[in-house]
């Protein structure tokens, strides 16, 4: 995995972990951590002549004219490789010095001659303007790279307000710092009445060099956190106690799924903040995204590296493993970038004053050419009855675009985000066929052509409400685990058994039940699918469930000797748990045309904004946590969208997403009835309201796969973490 998506980015990635594999084998780190004082890398040149300290600098100063995106990925590699020497601070320096117009210095910053450092808080610096002349005093704030820089942008003190300085080793006083961090180290810097020239008080805002800073520093955070999360997995994968695998163990299981969510959270946030400074978009939103990351990924890379040590038990406590230093390097970053309580309260102050991260992709030109067909064959259905609207829809392929023709329209994903697009702006919505559009992907892909022919037209156009049986009382996420019967009899099957869970089960027209045909069989080869009328079936007992919202939109369905033609078995007899794979894995190509905060966020901040005298500390602390997670879902689904663009398989951000999204929703609600305080407790029936939404949202952990269930899959799915063994060995 990298920061980037492209082709070329992965490229860089390999060249970079190549190049650091040669060059930063265990025995140069330990001869940096062993090393009284950091002294200049001997493979510093190698990297220069690579091309990687001036990826984001113009080619006339020795650079290649990339953006910050290509250098934030080989911050993040040689982050993961834990590679000695002051990569981070000599391209800060360099990407600062560049946007603020100052040439001097670009072309040994590039070529490897010229180290820098950087400090970004003031410390005791100050600068004194008397008389027309400016002076510079004081000693610094810790200077990352100071031990071995040649050339130091510097955080001081001008009247209250945070400016930046760029000075020369020989005008400062230079003082090596015992430093936590053992591989790259810091230094602090004293000067005295110093008279720094014009050009050396850069009129950059100071904020915009700490975002580049940041979106930097997130880059290596997100490095930081994949070694460690790849080290824990390999670790337990072998290590074996109490005569098992220790990944076999659900707490390290989900131990290490949670540090690969941290680690995911940090490289889709850090790529944005990369994206969002190379782009053409308002200050606010470049900065907002910034926030977002530096708000994330520094802290997440914490809390990985601590696990890491915890994974690996007695081992990673020791100096030897490298486990330590991945810890000091990250509580190094951000202690160095600012508290994370501040980064989120900046999240939530520029959200409240109207920030917004907008997502979008660039489809290639012939989406024009797309955009052109589809536009015309949506217009006819703008003189229509709503229902014939639908049914219209239906028949031209948008119900299901991402279906085969002649039920969808074969859409790739570019043709699939310009017809959402242009369905958006036509106003036009297509039925929602909501179970069904599980059903009829199977059907077609499995079904006899008398089923689809039967089934599929009406379920297009709304004519037929569906609804699933799989789950229940002892077979939840376990859908291996259903007891429910089919007997072969004359003519068909009989069915008896109890599903539970069952939304719509009173309104629909007919169900897709799985039930068990084999009872000698393994237990994931033993079922088949089958379809119920619900309507028109003796047998079946339909009892509605009420739930903690007071509703009853869930139900039970008792079957007793539920009468089933052969003609409602689809495929073939024990084919059914490959159908329920279909069924449940069946996606379409989406985005999200909302901000990345998406409604819930939306409603929690219009209430911070009714508070009286506005949200306090804590309040902008906890609103920028749940902004940014809010952030890391929406990028993850755009990561998702542009490989799917690109043809590429799908990354690990679509199986953290759904885990992280669920927590957070569910976070959201509880602020927002928290943040309402005693009103929230009068429940008028409002099914808008925090109270409702705080309830309701507690099924979403449970429905589609518990959260523990999903730990399960990340760990064994992409992790590759040994399976739970199977009851009773």
């Amino acid at each position: 995995m990298t920061l980037g998506l492209s082709d070329e980015d992965r490229e860089l990635r390999d060249s970079v972990r190549g190049w650091a594999a040669r060059h930063a084998t265990p025995e140069v780190i330990r001869a940096a951590v062993e090393a009284e004082a950091e002294s200049r890398p001997r493979y510093w040149g190698s990297l220069a002549e690579l091309g990687m300290l001036g990826l984001h600098l113009p080619e006339d100063v020795g650079g290649a004219g990339f953006g910050l995106l290509e250098t934030a990925i080989v911050a993040e590699e040689l982050g993961r490789a834990m590679v000695p020497g002051p990569f981070l601070p000599t391209v800060i320096v360099s990407a600062v010095l560049n946007e603020a117009g100052r040439r001097t210095g670009l072309d040994g910053l590039a070529d490897g001659s010229l180290l820098g450092a950087v400090s970004l808080e003031p410390g005791g610096l100050r600068i004194v303007r008397e008389s027309g002349a400016v002076r510079l005093s004081g000693t610094s704030g810790a200077v990352l790279g100071g031990q071995v820089a040649d050339l130091f942008l510097l955080a001081a003190d001008d009247d209250g307000e945070r400016v930046f300085v760029v000075l020369t080793r020989d005008d400062l006083e230079v003082t090596n710092l015992p430093s936590y961090d053992v591989v790259r180290r810091n230094a602090e810097i004293t000067v005295s009445a110093l008279e720094p020239a014009a050009d050396d008080v850069l009129t950059l805002d100071a904020r915009r060099v700490v975002d580049i800073a940041a979106t930097l520093f997130a880059a290596e955070a997100a490095g930081l956190a994949d070694w460690a999360t790849t080290t824990a997995a390999d670790y337990a994968r072998v290590r074996k106690q109490f005569g098992r695998v220790i990944g076999q163990f659900q707490g390290v299981k989900h131990t290490v799924a949670r540090m690969l969510c941290l680690t995911e959270q940090s490289r889709v946030v850090a790529w944005d903040a990369a994206r969002a400074l190379g782009e053409d978009v308002p200050v606010d939103e470049a900065s907002l995204a910034v926030s977002v990351a530096a708000s994330i990924a520094p802290d997440a890379a914490v809390q990985v590296t601590k696990n890491c040590i915890q994974v690996l038990g007695g081992i990673g406590y020791t100096w030897e493993h490298d486990a330590h230093l991945y810890m000091r390097r990250a509580q190094s970053l951000r202690i160095l970038l600012g508290s994370t309580a501040s980064w989120r309260r900046r999240v939530a102050r520029l959200t409240l004053d109207g920030a917004r991260r907008v997502l979008s992709v660039e489809l290639p030109a012939e989406a024009e050419r797309i955009r052109e067909e589809v536009r015309a064959e949506l217009e006819p259905a703008l003189a229509l009855e709503p229902e014939k609207r639908k049914v219209y829809l239906a028949e031209k392929g948008y119900t299901t675009p991402h279906l085969p023709e002649p039920w969808g329209k074969a859409a790739d994903a570019v043709t699939q985000l310009v017809i959402a697009e242009e369905l958006r702006a036509a106003e036009l919505e297509p039925h929602d066929m909501i179970i069904g559009n599980w059903v009829v992907p199977t059907l077609i892909a499995h079904g006899s052509a008398e089923q689809i022919e039967r089934f599929v037209p009406q379920s297009l156009r709304g004519e037929i409400v569906w609804c699933q049986l799989f789950s229940e009382p002892g077979a939840g996420s376990d859908l291996a685990g259903l007891s429910t019967k089919a007997v072969k009899v004359e003519g068909g099957w009989k069915l008896d058994g109890q599903k539970v869970w069952t939304s719509m089960a009173r309104v629909a027209d007919w169900g897709i039940c799985l039930a068990r045909t084999d009872t000698e069989a393994p237990k994931h080869k033993g079922l088949s699918y089958f379809l119920i009328d619900i309507r028109n079936t003796p047998g079946l007992d339909i009892r509605p469930l009420r739930e903690i919202t007071g509703e009853a939109l869930f139900n039970e369905v008792f079957l007793d000797d539920v009468f089933v033609p052969d003609e409602c078995l689809v495929g073939q007899p024990g084919d059914g748990w490959k159908l329920a794979r279909t069924t449940l894995a069946n996606e379409r190509v989406s985005l999200s045309h909302d901000s990345t905060f998406g409604a819930g966020c939306e409603a929690l901040m219009a209430i911070a904004r009714t508070t009286p005298g506005g949200p306090d500390d804590e309040q902008l602390t906890v609103l920028g946590k749940v902004l940014g997670d809010a952030a890391s879902g929406g990028l993850m689904g755009l990561r998702t969208a542009l490989r799917s663009l690109s043809g590429a398989q799908p990354g690990a951000e679509s199986s953290v997403s759904k885990l992280l999204g669920v927590e957070h929703i569910q976070q959201v609600w509880e602020l927002a009835m928290e943040w309402a305080g005693p009103a929230s407790l009068v429940d008028n029936g409002d099914r808008s309201s925090a109270t409702h939404m705080f309830l309701n949202v507690q099924c979403m952990s449970i429905a589609g796969g518990t959260t523990n269930v999903q730990l399960n899959i990340i760990g064994e799915r992409i992790l590759g973490l040994p399976r739970d063994p199977e009851p009773g060995k």
